[in-house]
């Protein structure tokens, strides 16, 4: 099982009541996007954080591999620029009731961050 941090400034509340996650496969350049590529690593099981704003809003568990989809229609007129077809994850999220608020908590985590 592996984790998996999602920054959903954009879609949250679409992606978390359809029970999914969905990116682009490409960036609006054409160009691979590292994060996009994830979706592929994704496996039935894998923890997904979901974080919106500047909170972990959400926690779901994987129930699929990444497979081709279109861009959901709910998403209205987010991301523009995105491309028609992309990679969709299966979530079963459940929604917090004491939603986390990691820069509250940056004293005890600095020291399991990457340096910069």
């Amino acid at each position: 099982m592996r984790n998996w941090w999602v920054n959903q400034n954009q879609t949250f509340a679409q992606e978390t009541a359809g029970g999914y996650l969905w990116s682009p496969k490409r960036s609006k350049n054409g160009a691979r996007n590292p994060f996009y590529e994830f979706m592929r690593e994704v496996a039935p099981g894998d923890l997904v954080l979901s974080f919106e704003g500047t909170r972990i809003r959400a926690i779901g568990v994987a129930r699929s591999y990444a497979y081709e989809c279109p861009k959901p229609p709910e998403f209205g007129s987010a991301g523009p620029n995105w491309s028609l077809i992309g990679w969709k994850v299966d979530v079963g999220f459940q929604i917090l009731v004491n939603q986390v608020r990691p820069a509250d908590h940056m004293p005890n985590l600095r020291h399991l961050l990457p340096p910069w």
